[in-house]
């Protein structure tokens, strides 16, 4: 009786010790501390202390395969995503081939399936190989056995605006999102590499100015207006953005936002040593940035916190600044990161973790089985958090292909110690079980 299980005395979202039974899938019974019989065979995990949480859901996630299993795969992924608390992933389509046919988004899910440690949800492309000039395969891949609902170019900009606009007027129609990585290119070019002020004029590097995200972000909330449409702005990393997102909401605006963990502690000064680890795309802000992007996501101004887990082969990253390519670890961390800059600062509560990370996010992607509420009926789909516990972040230590890790040698607040996946536990003692 492997899948049933008795969590004994868990916090659910923070709260009072209950027991919680999870059984052929479901949350069968759900009571007091201690009140909860568990079935002969039903394994017992001794939760006493560990916060609960409806497994968490990343919104954006980059697993590499096809073209790219140097850096990561998707089983890789899943076990790093598995570890960190997450149930399930967003896979972004910027592999290679692009994911821009129903075939190539049935061939991610396939692959997340065969894993078996997540839900593995392809993402389409917007445009026909991210060149953002033809509409990709929405529709069929919409029909497709993947099913898809969130469609980005991320990593490109669709910066053509009647092609955004014609994007959103499609993806209407059966409920799909476009999430939109927010750069006008002619304000921040490919060789843009970290945030443009004082200290890229002093370390002489291409600067990226806030405004090349805003005037974006602008632009295609009033798209969505225009067209009745959702768009979803990927990795929201200026204060600037956040004013954007806040008027088109009270506007009424169907638009969604989410933040990294790493645009939430991370600043531009780290780039004064030249570290590649921290060169990511969009790029570290300076702390007024920061401080304002924590207080949206406390205030709901911001929906969501995605990791954007962007693995990338040591060839790729040990290079001089400027060559090296975007992007950071992320899904192991992710919880611990929130759990020290929100929960340790009073910013959110469990409860508010929920929302931000499990919650909000399978609410924009259409993930009707996943974020929750831990009652009786609802899938076994359950995080345990120790709250308290500090965990030393060591690079070598991932399940990731990569190593590209910026929180490496961190001292971090709260670790995952079990995962379960309706009902399957996916972790165990902070392990993958089985």
């Amino acid at each position: 009786m492997t899948d049933v299980t008795l969590l004994r005395a868990a916090r659910p979202l923070g709260g009072l010790p209950a027991d919680l039974l999870l059984a052929d899938g479901v949350i069968a019974e759900v009571g007091a501390a201690g009140t909860v019989d568990a079935p002969d065979g039903a394994r017992v995990v001794d939760a006493e202390g560990l916060v609960a949480l409806p497994g968490l859901v990343d919104l954006h996630t980059h697993l590499r395969e096809p073209g790219r299993e140097d850096a990561e795969t998707v089983l890789s992924g899943s076990r790093a995503a598995a570890l960190g608390g997450f149930a399930a992933v967003l896979a972004m389509a910027n592999t290679s081939p692009v994911t821009d046919t129903a075939e190539a988004a049935e061939r991610v899910h396939d692959l997340g399936r065969a894993a078996g440690l997540v839900d593995v949800v392809a993402v389409g492309a917007v445009t026909k190989g991210l060149a953002g000039e033809e509409l990709a395969e929405l529709g069929l891949m919409a029909r497709s056995r993947a099913g898809v609902r969130v469609f980005s170019d991320d990593g490109r900009c669709v910066a053509d605006a009647r092609v955004m606009r014609r994007a959103l007027e499609y993806v209407k129609a059966f409920g799909g999102v476009i999430s939109q990585h927010a750069q006008e290119p002619s304000l921040a070019g490919p060789s843009s590499c970290c945030h443009e002020g004082e200290l890229s004029g002093r370390l002489g590097l291409p600067g990226w100015p806030g405004v090349a995200e805003e005037v974006i972000v602008a632009r295609d909330v009033m798209l969505a207006r225009h067209t009745g449409s959702r768009v979803h702005v990927a990795h929201v990393s200026t204060a600037g953005s956040v004013e954007v997102v806040r008027w088109a909401k009270a506007q009424g605006i169907a638009v969604t936002a989410e933040v990294t963990p790493h645009h939430l502690l991370l600043t531009t000064d780290l780039l004064a040593g030249y570290d590649p680890t921290f060169k990511v795309n969009p790029p570290l802000r300076p702390s007024e940035d920061v401080e304002t992007l924590r207080a949206a996501l406390a205030d709901g101004t911001i929906d969501a916190v995605a990791t954007d887990h962007a693995p990338h082969a040591r060839h790729d990253k040990e290079h001089a600044f400027v060559d090296a390519a975007f992007g950071m670890l992320g899904l192991e961390t992710a919880l611990p990161v929130v759990a020290t800059v929100m929960v340790g600062t009073g910013l959110l509560d469990w409860a508010g973790v929920a929302r931000v990370m499990s919650t909000s996010p399978a609410r924009i992607a259409g993930l009707d089985d996943h974020g929750r509420d831990l009652v009786v009926g609802a899938p076994a789909t359950v995080t345990l958090v120790d709250p308290d516990a500090s965990v030393v972040v060591d690079r070598d230590a991932s399940a990731s292909l990569s190593r590209n890790n910026p929180w490496h040698g961190r001292t971090l607040t709260g670790a995952v110690r079990a995962t379960f996946l309706r009902g399957r536990a996916t972790v165990l003692d902070g392990a993958l079980a089985g």
